[in-house]
């Protein structure tokens, strides 16, 4: 899993939707993921983190997020921007963080 291969969020946020992370999820309930297409909601477990990107605001505090590339186990991929720091949504750290990571393949 690559780090901060993009030089921005919008950057990040473009590729990763070219490669198929097109799903918005939106954090509803406290514990629960919305696919706000479908409705579907998610629990921690049924998500899988394929790659993040963190970024720092060298100018403003505020630019500081982590942009997840998720997956879920109905095979809904999507991204998930949250802000860390002072702006983190406590809610959205504490569901991230049982969020598993999801293992690369050994060549």
């Amino acid at each position: 899993m690559k780090l901060n291969r993009y030089s921005s969020v919008v950057h990040a946020t473009q590729a990763l939707q070219k490669r198929g992370y097109t799903t918005e999820f939106k954090l509803k309930e406290k514990g629960k993921m919305q696919n706000l297409k479908t409705k579907r909601m998610y629990s921690p477990s049924d998500m899988e983190i394929a790659e993040y990107h963190r970024f720092e605001g060298a100018s403003n505090p505020s630019d500081m997020s982590i942009v997840f590339a998720v997956e879920a186990r109905d095979g809904a991929k999507g991204i998930i921007i949250s802000s860390y720091g002072m702006y983190a949504d406590m809610d959205m750290v504490a569901f991230m963080d049982k969020v598993k990571i999801k293992k690369r393949a050994t060549a």
